[in-house]
Parts: structure tokens; sequence; C-alpha cells
């Protein structure tokens, strides 16, 4: 059994282990998007519904995300699933320094299938670090090996946050993640990617009560090199609804 595979056994355990407390946060939501401007899709019209669940445990955190997309007639699915365990909180000491609150070992295991795609399981581990960056609601910044099923392995770093913000009365949110990865010579050349995608949401559910989190926008993706496929580079917005449970 490859390495990777039993280090993804581990933090699968060690999430399940985690699971059994009470989270001390989780969420759940459904969000509705539409582009026509996707590189790589049967069209460049596509409309995708994104399943996502985030939870902070006792141990660590998990989140994890489904994408199901749709384009020309053509369907397919694509997922992440990313444990982390907190060194500060097994070991319990803090490990903060400078803008860093947290230092953690980082998985996530990602895969997707759908018609006239190939279809791949990735697993990737490495370290993590929340950090503490004025005006963010959260941040964090991990740097992965990534053992890929279908192209060479390479390394990854994966950049999220998220900015609350008012304007007048107007509550919005600017939250979205940068993976960056790097060259690696396959048979077929797999060039370095940049995906920036970045959501700006407003507040929309206070108007129907106070506890209702419902949430329009726009999703903007820039991704160079999108695949790996040299030169293919994807600037799309896309219109968004997205509901909290």
């Amino acid at each position: 059994m490859k390495f990777t595979h039993i280090a993804l056994t581990c933090a699968l355990a060690a999430t399940a282990s985690m699971a059994q407390a009470k989270p001390v946060w989780q969420d759940f939501s459904i969000t509705g998007l539409y582009g026509e401007n996707y590189e790589l899709t049967t069209e460049p019209e596509q409309t995708t519904v994104t399943f996502e669940y985030a939870a902070k445990l006792q141990y660590g955190d998990v989140f994890a995300f489904a994408d199901r997309t749709e384009s020309g007639g053509d369907k397919g699915t694509y997922f992440e699933f990313s444990p982390r365990l907190s060194l500060g909180e097994v070991s319990g000491k803090k490990l903060s320094a400078g803008p860093v609150k947290d230092v953690l070992i980082s998985t996530t295991w990602e895969g997707n299938s759908g018609d006239g795609i190939e279809s791949f399981n990735n697993y990737l581990y490495g370290i993590g670090f929340d950090l503490a960056i004025p005006y963010t609601q959260y941040a964090s910044i991990n740097f992965y090996r990534a053992n890929n099923e279908i192209q060479k392995d390479d390394w990854q770093m994966t950049l999220t946050y998220g900015v609350p913000f008012k304007l007048g009365s107007q509550d919005f949110l600017f939250d979205g993640f940068l993976d960056w990865s790097t060259a690696e010579d396959d048979e077929v050349a797999h060039a370095s990617e940049l995906n920036w995608t970045s959501q700006l949401k407003w507040n929309a559910g206070k108007y129907i009560s106070p506890e209702t989190r419902l949430y329009l926008g726009i999703e903007y993706s820039l991704w160079n090199n999108k695949y790996g496929v040299p030169d293919v580079r994807e600037n799309n917005v896309s219109a968004l609804v997205k509901y909290h449970f």
C-alpha cells in the first residue's frame, strides 16, 4: 500500500474519532452557479450545484464539498474531502507565532467522474497554518504533496480566506481560495496551475428573518493553465445564489 494511502486512512480514522465529539460549530450550504465563459467544458456555458460542509472539531476541522455540473448535456461530479488535525489541540500547547494561530496536519482526498472525462482519485498530504490577518473572518495556508492518479505527482499550495464587510447597512462577504501547483514533466506536459476563485456575496436573508442565511452575488474564476493544459486560461464570472442551513 502506498504511503499516501496509509496517510489518508490515518486521516480518515482521526476525523472519524474527532467527529464523535460534538462540533464546536458546523455549517451546511447549497450553492447554485451559472456562467458562460468556462474552458475545457462541453460548451462555454455551465451550471453547477455545490454542496458544502464545514465544521470545527475538538482536535481539528473538516471541510468537504461536491460540485454537480452540467454543460451541453454532459454531467459530472467533482468532490474534495479535507480533514485537518490540529497539532496545538493534540499537544495542548499554543503553537502561535506572529500571524500563525495554529499548525495542522492537512490532508485532502479529491476525485471526479462524469460524461466523457477520465475519472481519478488524488490524495494530498502536508502541513497547514491557520492565520490571524486583520479584517478576515478566517484565513489559512496549506502546503501539500499530491499523489495523483492520472498524472505525475506534484506540489500544491492552497490559500483560503473570508472577509466580511459592510456598505452602509448592507452586509457582504468576500471569500474564496487560491490554488497553485507545480509543473511536472509528464508524457504530456503538465503546466504549473494557478486557480483563484472568489465569491462576492450580499446577505439578502436578513430581510426575510434574522435567522435566514441567503446570499446573492457572483463568483469570479481566474484559472491559468486549467487542468495543467498549457495556455488554457479561464476567466469566468458566474451568477450565484447560496443558502446556509
